[in-house]
Order: structure tokens, then sequence, then C-alpha cells
């Protein structure tokens, strides 16, 4: 017996390490595998690293899993900058035997703990998450089978923001949990899920936001139909429990369902769940009552002619809340509305509310309101109550503002609206504060007898009968009054007639309804009259339109994060006409900057009121001195990245500058004058002119950016006088193109004519700058041990480390990133020497310098080797032609003989030639020799400038599409920051795009 125990104890055991040691003897094999079938399946960067896969085989024995930890994928472009999906963990599980024996694997179950998930859809329905290859692109097919019996997701973040139909939705915190037979044509799948809906926006209106989702429930998947039906389940949308049941099938292209919904033992409370800033830390301790029954169908098919046909009720009957510590409820709140079409036609649609009303404390508030369709828009509506704003600072929590006043709404209308036949319904509305009385805890001072009346009648129904007329305005704030009022007539035509006047202290206003993070002082005073008819303007009849009066601004200051350097307007004034807009004076400080201004706008309400006007103006700007850094930083040690600036194309706008000192960089600019004018979308610069670094820059040009990917610049200009050392300091393009600068002194006068594109950061792309010009160097003296050791040491001539020249001209010429310096003569030490040759963007220099070097100055090697030849010895007549090759980079330069030549052979070479009275010109074999050389090398930088103006502009279009996915950048915040901050290993790459 104790035999067999040690037997099977061994058997045991040696089961036990063939389990432990398969996963590692079958890694490799395995992660192999699923390497191999990404790349077949994938095209897209998978990013994981293969020391973060695991397996094991106990996890779900008999099943082996593969467990993959910080695994992602980022999508090729457009979608470079875009981490389509990003996992904490991913488990997947293998039937093991078709992993070792079978010819394909076997999945049987996923599980995702922790990710984010980003779907981007262009507007012309480019996807990121088409990732497959086309199939006859595929390198190899993939052969996964699928028996899924398990799914699992757990912390997951999800964000689709589709261009193309305009729908936003972000959901965080994704659990959910199925279980079932996969391979099956039909089967039940019970899943849970549970989710943050963090926002879901269509076409610009949000329909859900900051809402907690949970729900479970049986789903049958029949695939040969393609049908889903839901079974028995539950489902709670923040507190609000429903039931929903039915089935939705795609059988080709339309969408077919039947679907119904009910609420479940819900309360008044439930529904006040759903309600926007009531569902708060709070909520479990607001008191209320009430009954309420919601319920509803959609049945039929939706397709671009039909929609489904709805029936959806909600009702609530003597419903009653109280916030906590607060003494009175909003109580009697009864609603009956339903939202119903029994066609397939949407137009059709009919809502009816015969029920609305409400006690605020002790103000009875009560409506009703029917529309018949969404056609001709029947309605029949009345809303009446009266408000004693007291009463509701002590119903609704507003903490530190007193509020008075009562307001009296008393709204009817009833009829249709038809454009075609003049008709709307006929209206009568009054709204009527009296007494308004508004005080923060954070000023003394209230704004007080706030008064408005207003009315909208059209009792006939007809367009010329109705009126909008607010014949009173006003309010007062320490004895300063504002006061107006605004008569509107005749719906089709819209005829206005109104005026704005007084004054009110800016300061004061903040004090009382506070802004985070905002200062603001000063004092606004306005006397304006309008009168004038909309069909006026949509016949452009602008001179039948008043626009007159003032406003003044005087001792403005603002303060914002956003703008930490301040603004301050001393005094600003601007007179209006229906002609123009003048500002007379405006006198301010931008940070530290004094500015003063003046100018106009003309054709201005044409280009408010109507399509595809021009906005015509002109600004005279003056300044003594003016600090374009302050504007460039965020703080002291944050410097904020320039961005492309683009122009409205329908602006006709001049500026003329005059300024005494402008500091940009480390640039300081004397005597700042010129002429600007934006037209098409385009900046042109005239006759604008500077002195700088020691001379005097003047300068002609543009700037496009109407292709805001790919802005362009084109400049003409003359600078004389400008310090070479200076130049090297200040100027990206110089220390680029010019590296020789920074060991040259003295002073250089250029016209040069130069071109090309700006980067997303408005600095110029070196790879695509065109110009071309002339050079000129009166005297300048050069030192750079480093570069003249160099030569020494090749030709073996004992010259010292700096050289003098003296009235150089440069012929330059720039194309595609490489600037090309023709042939020019220049006197090296004592030499004359022909120089030729380009410097590339990327920093590379490529020249050949030919020099005439008499032979006694190479002493007693030209002596013997002409001895050796002639029996004589060199005279100073005895011209030796030197060629030396210059490359690699300028702070790291490769000197060379042409032609590869030693010293010595190079010598006995010319003098042989000399002797035998050859032809033969050294020099010239040495220049053709670098000009074959010099192709290959533009062939390559070419290259290189390709590349990287491809890697500009994708980082280009991706900031240009930045403000169209804003709402992706708050939704991550809420996702990380709101819900709960997350350190993961991996960061994420999707850059809001």
């Amino acid at each position: 017996m104790k035999k067999k125990l040690l037997i099977a104890g061994a058997v045991f055991l040696l089961i036990l390490g063939i389990l432990i040691a398969l996963p590692f003897i079958f890694k490799d094999k395995i992660a192999e595998r699923i390497d191999r079938e990404i790349q077949a399946s994938v095209n897209a960067q998978v990013y994981y690293d293969f020391n973060n896969i695991s397996l094991s085989i106990f996890r779900r024995f008999p099943h082996i899993s593969a467990t993959v930890r910080e695994f992602g994928i980022i999508g090729n472009p457009p979608f470079q900058n875009d981490t389509l999906i990003h996992v904490n963990q991913l488990q997947v599980d293998f039937n093991l035997r078709s992993v070792l024996f079978d010819e394909y694997p076997t999945l049987t179950g996923m599980h995702l703990n922790g990710g984010s998930l980003y779907v981007k859809v262009l507007e012309d329905g480019t996807a990121n998450y088409d990732i497959t290859y086309p199939t006859e692109e595929a390198p190899t097919e993939s052969n996964f089978k699928m028996a899924v019996d398990i799914l699992e997701v757990n912390d997951l973040d999800l964000i689709y923001n589709d261009h193309k139909l305009d729908f936003f939705m972000a959901l965080g915190q994704i659990d959910i949990e199925g279980r079932g037979d996969f391979t099956l044509d039909v089967y039940d799948l019970p899943m849970k899920m549970e989710a943050y809906i963090a926002d879901v926006s269509y076409e610009g209106t949000n329909y859900l936001k900051s809402k907690r989702f949970k729900g479970e429930t049986v789903l049958n998947v029949d695939l040969e139909q393609f049908k889903f039906t839901l079974g028995d389940g539950s489902f709670t949308l923040n507190d609000f429990l429903f039931d929903l049941q039915g089935y939705i099938a795609l059988p080709e292209d339309d969408i077919e369902m039947d679907l119904s919904f009910e609420g479940k033992n819900n309360s008044f409370k439930s529904v006040l769940s759903l309600v926007p800033g009531i569902y708060t830390d709070s909520f479990e301790n607001l008191r209320t009552s009430g009954n309420m029954d919601f319920r509803g169908f959609m049945k039929g098919i939706y397709n671009e002619s039909s929609f489904p046909t709805f029936d959806i009720s909600l009702k609530v009957e003597d419903g009653m809340f109280q916030y906590p510590d607060l003494p009175r409820p909003v109580s009697d709140i009864n609603v009956d509305m339903q939202i119903a079409n029994a066609t397939n036609n949407l137009d059709n649609t009919t809502i009816n509310i015969p029920t609305f009303n409400m006690n605020f404390g002790s103000n009875p508030i009560s409506g009703r309101f029917s529309l018949a369709n969404l056609v001709d828009y029947t309605m029949d509506g009345a809303l009446r109550g009266k408000l004693n704003l007291e009463e509701l600072t002590s119903i609704f929590p507003v903490e530190g503002i007193t509020l008075k006043g009562i307001l009296d709404v008393d709204a009817t209308a009833k009829g249709r609206y038809d454009s075609a036949a003049q008709i709307i319904p006929s209206i009568d509305t009054k709204l009527n504060l009296s007494n308004g009385f508004v005080k923060s805890e954070d000023y003394p001072a209230p704004i007080e007898k706030l008064n408005f009346i207003a009315s909208i009648i059209n009792p006939s129904g007809q367009m010329d009968d109705f009126v909008v007329d607010l014949t009173q305005f006003g309010f007062e704030l320490e004895d300063e009054q504002v006061s107006g009022n605004l008569r509107i007539q005749d719906f089709s035509k819209l005829n206005w007639d109104g005026a704005l006047m007084g004054s009110v202290d800016l300061g004061k206003i903040l004090a009382i309804f506070p802004m985070e993070d905002i200062i603001m002082e000063g004092k606004l005073k306005a006397d304006l009259q309008t009168k004038g008819s909309y069909a006026d303007v949509e016949a452009s009849r602008y001179n039948r339109i008043d626009m007159r009066g003032e406003m003044d601004l005087m001792d403005f200051y603002f303060n914002s994060t956003d703008l930490p350097q301040g603004v301050r307007i001393n005094n600003s004034s601007v007179e209006f006409s229906p002609q123009r807009i003048n500002l007379k004076s405006f006198d301010s400080r931008l940070g530290k900057s004094p500015l003063q201004a003046s100018g106009f706008l003309s054709n201005y309400l044409d280009y408010f009121l109507k399509e595809n006007e021009v906005l015509n103006g002109q600004l005279n700007l003056n300044s003594s001195r003016f600090d374009i850094n302050e504007w460039m930083t965020a703080d002291a040690s944050d410097t904020t990245e320039l961005s492309v600036i683009a122009f409205p194309t329908n602006i006709d706008f001049n500026l003329a500058v005059n300024m005494d000192e402008v500091l940009y960089d480390n640039l300081s600019l004397k005597n700042v004058r010129g002429n600007l004018s934006i037209k098409d979308g385009i900046l042109q610069f005239r006759d604008a002119a500077m002195s700088t670094l020691g001379g005097q820059v003047s300068m002609n040009g543009s700037y496009d950016p109407r292709n805001i990917t790919e802005p362009l610049f084109d400049f003409n200009l003359d600078i004389s006088s400008l310090s070479i050392p200076r130049a090297f300091e200040a100027f990206n393009t110089v220390k680029a193109f010019a590296p020789i600068a920074q060991h040259l002194t003295g002073n250089f006068n250029t016209k040069l004519n130069f071109s090309g594109k700006l980067g997303p950061d408005m600095m110029p792309i070196l790879s695509t700058l065109d110009g071309k010009g002339l050079l000129r160097v009166a005297e300048a003296a050069y030192q750079n041990p480093q570069l003249l050791q160099a030569v020494s040491q090749v030709t073996r001539l004992n010259e010292s480390n700096s050289l003098q020249m003296r009235n150089i001209s440069i012929p330059i010429e720039i194309d595609n990133g490489v600037m090309d310096v023709r042939p020019f003569d220049v006197r090296l030490w004592d030499y004359q020497a022909n120089i030729q040759g380009s410097t590339s963007f990327d920093g590379g220099i490529n020249y050949l310098i030919n020099m005439e070097v008499p032979a006694g100055k190479f002493g007693s090697m030209a002596n013997k080797l002409l001895s050796t030849i002639t029996g004589t010895q060199a005279s100073e007549s005895t011209i030796i032609p030197v060629s030396l090759n210059l490359g690699g980079t300028y702070n790291n330069p490769r000197v060379s003989l042409a032609g590869g030549n030693s010293i010595e052979n190079l010598l006995s070479n010319a003098l042989r030639s000399r002797v035998s009275q050859e032809r033969e010109n050294i020099q010239e074999q040495a220049t053709q020799q670098f000009k074959a050389a010099e192709d290959s090398i533009r062939r390559e930088v070419r290259s290189k400038a390709e590349t990287m103006q491809d890697s500009v502009k994708r980082e280009a279009e991706r900031k240009a599409s930045e403000t169209k996915d804003r709402a992706v950048d708050e939704a991550k915040n809420v996702l990380r920051n709101v819900l709960r901050p997350r350190n993961t290993t991996k960061p994420d790459t999707t850059s809001i795009r």
C-alpha cells in the first residue's frame, strides 16, 4: 500500500512538474504565433514588451492563458498620433491542445483589466479602427478559431468621436461580463454592464452628462438573422430603474426594432436623479415624495426614409423635494407628458403636456403645451406664475447671494407657424420684474432698482401684428444708472428701435458676480441708439439702418490665468455711425508695453449681418517700447509654443506701425516702421524697416496661412551694416546656413529674396527654404583654430590661425534647404583663392577651395622635388595649384586634398606639369570631381528634406484638428482626473487630435 502511494505521489509530482514547465517550454512558440497573427491581421503600430508576456496553465485549466501587460495600438496616418487602444492587462485563453497540435489555435476566453479606447471618425468617414489589411495586401491570412465562453472587461474608458455624424460619447469605468457558447449561430448571452456616462452629444446638443448606468440582462444572439433579443433584466440610470425588452435586428441595411421600456419601482426622487445639478453628494439626504410612472415603446423600421413608431409617457403626481437644511420645498409637482408618433414619418410626432404645475414655496407655477406635428407646428400652450426671488434662496442652495424682487410671467400661444402663408401663432406674453435686488457677500453695495417690463403680443396671428416691446429696462449700482429700451415689430420684417445708456463700474459687477481667477476693473459708459429693419439687411439697404452713439472705457484693467500679463486701458473712446466705427482714442498698456491706437472699421453692418461681406478697416499703432516676449510666455519658467495664426478671408485691413523699440526673442528692434495689410487671408508687409544688431533692415513680403498646415512666407530683405557675430546669435537661419559667422567679426550687407514654409511653431522649416541674393563683406576677421589648423596639417603650410578678408562679394542661392555658394574670389592669407560649395539645412557642409600657392611657401620639400625633376630650385614665381575639399559639419570639419593626393604627390604632379609645359589643369579636374560628388550629396539631402517636411506637415495637421476635438480633452479630464487618478507605466499617446 505504501509503495502504491509513493508511486501515485511520484506520478502526481511528475504531472505537476510537466504542467508547470509546459508554459516555459512552449513560450517562444506561443509568443511567436501570437506575434505572427498580429502582424498578419493588424495594419497599425502594435506596442508591447515581450518581457511583459506571461503564460499560465492554472488560471483556466485545461486552457492556457497568455497575459500581456501594457499593450496597445497606435494608428497609421492620418491617425499616427492617436492611440486607438491601450490596455493595462489583457488575458487571452487558448485551448492548449489546439496551440500544440492543431493547425489553428482556438481562442476560448478574453479578460481585459484596465485601459482606454479612443475611436475617431473623420468627416470623410475615415476611421482609426479600420486597421485590418485589405485581402490582397495581407501578408498571411489570420486563422484564429473563436470558441469564447467568457468575456470580461473591467475598468475601461471609451471615447467615441465621430466628426461625420457629429456624434460624441465618453464613457468611463466600463465593466462588462458575458458568458456563453459563442461558437453557435443562436445562443443566450447573460450580460452585466456598468459605466459612467461622462458625455453623449449629437449635432451640438447634449443628451446625457455625468450619469451612472448599470444593466443586467440575457441577450439572445441569432447570427443567422442578425437579431439580438433582450430577455428579462433591469437597467438603472443614476437612481432611475427601468426595464427594457424586445429586439433589434439588422436584416440588411435597415434596422428593425421592437422595444418596450417601463419604469420599475421608481419614486419621484428617481426622476430627480436625472436632472443635471441635483444628483450630487447630498442627493441621498434630499427629502422627496410623490409618485412617478414612465413607459413607452419603439417599433418599426429605421432607415433614410422611415422612422419607427413610438409612444413615450411620463407622469408625476404630488411630487415634492426639499434640500437639506433649507426651509422651503418645491411642492405639488404634477406633470403629464406624452410624446408619440403612430406613423413611420417623424414629422407626425405629437407632444402633449396637458398638466404641468408646481409650487416654489408659496409661489405657484402652472402651464400646458401641445404640438400637433413637426410640419406646421400647430401649438397651444400657456405658462403662468409669480415668483418671489427672495424665497428662491430658501428653496435652492445659493451661497453668498441675496435676491429680492417679484417676477411675474403670463404667457399664452395658440395657432400654427407657416412662413409661406405669413402665419404665426397668436401670442400674448407678459414678463415683469419689479424691485429687483442682487447683493453679493463679497461686495457691500447691491444692484438695486432692477426692473424690466416686456411683452410679446400678436393678437391676429399675422406676422405684421407681431410686437416685442421691452419698454423699460434698468438698474442702479451705487448711484450709477443703466437704462434702455427695445421694440421689435413685424415678424417678417423685424423692424427694431432701441437705445442703451448709462455707466457701470465693471469691478463692482465682478464683485457681485465673481468669476474665478479673473481681476477686472474700470468704468464703461455708453449712449447708443439703433433703428432699422432686418428686411433692409437682407436687401442690403444698409443706408436705412441707423446705428449711432458713443462708448467710452476708462481706467480699465483685466487679468486672468490665461492673460497673466494684464491689460490696462487708461481711456478708449469709440464712435458709432451707420457707415463706420471710429476708434477716436485708445491709450493702453499691454503688460509692460505702452500702446496707443486709432482707426476705424467700415462696412461693419454688412459684415456682421450678411454672409460673405468684407470688413474694411485701418488701425494705427504707436508705442515707445513693445515687448513681444512677454506675450510668448505663460510664466517666468514656462514658454508657450507659438502656433500658426490664420486670418479671415473676408477682412481687408491695413495696419500702420510706428514703434520706437520692439523686443522679440533676444533682439532689440529700434525705430520699427511699416505698413501691414490683411486681405484675402494673406498678410502683406510694405516698406517695413527697423534698426537692429548695429545695422538697418528693410523688408517687403507676405505671410500666407490659408493652408494652415503649410503656411508660406516670401520676403524681400535689404540689410545694411549688420553685425556678423550678432546676426549668428540672433537668427536660427544664419546659424544653420552660415555657421562660419560665429568666428567672423565685422559687418555685412545683403539683398536677399527669401521664401519657404513655416512649421506649426511659426519657425521657418529650413528644408523648404528658397532664396537668392548677394552677400557683401567690406572687411572681416576670421578666427577658427580648429579649421585653420586642419588646413595647415593637410597642406603643410605654416600660417597663422586668423585671416583678414576685404571687399568680398558672395553670390548665394538657397534651393529646398540647401544654400549654394557660387564661386567667388578671396585672398586666404596671402594666397589667391576661389571658393564654391554648399551648406544644407541639417548642418552639413561641402566646399571646394582652389588656392594658388607660391612653391617657395612649401620650402625645402618643393626645392627637393623640383631639383629632382629639372635640376633647378623653385622660385616665388612658381605657382602650385592646391585644391581642398571641406566636408562634414562646420563644428566637425573634414579637410582633405582633392583627389585624395598627399601633398608630396600634389607638388610632384604640379611641378612636372609646369616643367613639361603640359596644359593639364589640375584645379579644373578637382572642380569636376567635386561637382560629381556634390550631386550625390544633394540627392541625400533632398531625401532628408522630404522626410522632414512630411513629419512637419503631419504635426501641423494634428494641431489644425485640435480645435475640433476639445470635447475629447474635457472628457479625458473627467475620465482620468475626476473619476480616479491613475499612475500607469504607459503614458497616453492620444494627443487629442
